[in-house]
């Protein structure tokens, strides 16, 4: 996920602050954990962006859901409220991710398959985006997109590597188009 500049600017304020404090592993453990909240909720994206339901009734929801949290977190939830901002609460998880696996050096490779990879897969495309990036410090993500067909997409950074049945499909298509 790439984060809106809006995002990224809030992401670096609540980065900042995280480090001032020393809370930057509790922050980036709410992080995460929220931006998998909004990934998973559709009904919450959509409340979010609503102009409907009011600031108020935005701000009692995301501190049911997130109030818990450390106090940079509440204080991130009303700055946003009161700036009218809810909607890009996801751009500034996902912001924050990105920039605290940077500060560590943490490479993020995502791969998209269209069925969930085992484990043992897994272990595979792991030690191949190792080599493939030239850092020990990878974790991964699998992404599922059934429209791929079968094979994978890897993404790190830059880089695209697409081995999916539906890229053959559609170079063949091409190929053969061309040589009519």
């Amino acid at each position: 996920m790439n984060a809106s500049k809006v995002g990224l600017r809030y992401a670096k304020a609540v980065m900042q602050q995280a480090t001032e404090d020393g809370s930057i592993e509790a922050i980036f453990s709410a992080m995460v954990g929220m931006q998998k909240t909004i990934e998973d909720s559709k009904e919450l994206r959509v409340a979010l962006q609503s102009p409907v339901i009011s600031a108020s009734e935005k701000q009692a929801v995301l501190l049911e859901l997130f109030g818990d949290n450390h106090a940079t977190i509440k204080s991130l939830i009303e700055v946003l409220v009161a700036n009218g901002r809810t909607s890009s609460l996801g751009d500034v998880t996902g912001g924050f991710v990105e920039l605290y696996n940077k500060s560590k050096g943490l490479q993020v490779v995502i791969v998209t398959t269209a069925t969930a990879i085992t484990p043992e897969v897994e272990a595979k495309v792991l030690a191949k985006a190792k080599k493939l990036t030239g850092s020990d410090n990878v974790t991964l993500k699998n992404e599922v997109d059934e429209s791929i067909i079968g094979g994978f997409i890897l993404r790190a950074g830059d880089l695209q590597y697409n081995a999916s049945v539906a890229n053959q499909l559609s170079n063949l298509r091409k190929e053969f188009s061309n040589s009519l």
